[in-house]
């Protein structure tokens, strides 16, 4: 979960930024920097590859703001997440190989954001399903909500949510896998259409 007070400096600093100060841009790359690249690496598991992944993200996010047609007001990290995200998708597309983070049934449903130029209406649609499926997920058992929060959308490795919750590594995959079974469960009792 982003602080408010972190996004409304990053609000803050991308007006700068639009307005003309290069600094403001340099502050936002150096804040960020450290989690966006890790986040990259973890998905191409490759040093260069990521580095230049990084510096795409970043070329997408200038250009987009120099356009003008930035409108995230206030989630500016998980947007900035949301372009790395699609240009990891594009480099394993281009490599015609799916990544392991696509292909694997466990994140089938958090794969809702795929094609970075959503129309109005798919965007309302888009929002929607997150916000249902953000709800369904609070009625899971404490114990694997943790972990699937940890996995999806703090994106650790199950090393680490072993090392933070006190469990096995194997603890920690088995609550995963009924946690995805129990949340499709709740998806088929909701009634939760997944697609745009």
């Amino acid at each position: 979960m982003v602080h408010i007070n972190s996004a409304k400096e990053d609000a803050k600093f991308i007006v700068n930024y639009i307005e003309g100060s290069e600094s403001a841009l340099e502050f936002l790359i150096k804040k960020h920097q450290h989690r966006l690249f890790n986040f990259i690496y973890s998905k191409v598991l490759n040093r260069d590859i990521a580095d230049d992944i990084f510096q795409d993200t970043f070329i997408k996010v200038i250009k987009t703001l120099k356009r003008g047609v930035y409108n995230e007001e206030g989630k500016f990290l998980p947007w900035m997440m949301r372009i790395a995200h699609n240009l990891v998708i594009d480099h394993f597309r281009k490599q015609n190989r799916i990544p392991l983070f696509e292909s694997n049934d466990n994140f089938d449903i958090f794969q809702l954001i795929s094609d970075g130029s959503l129309n109005a209406e798919n965007a309302i649609i888009n929002d929607q399903i997150v916000a249902d499926l953000q709800k369904i997920i609070l009625e899971l058992p404490e114990d694997q909500k943790k972990v699937l929060l940890m996995r999806f959308y703090r994106d650790m490795s199950f090393k680490e949510i072993s090392n933070l919750t006190g469990v096995s590594i194997n603890t920690a995959l088995g609550r995963m896998r009924y946690a995805i079974i129990n949340l499709r469960k709740l998806i088929d009792s909701h009634k939760i259409s997944l697609s745009r």
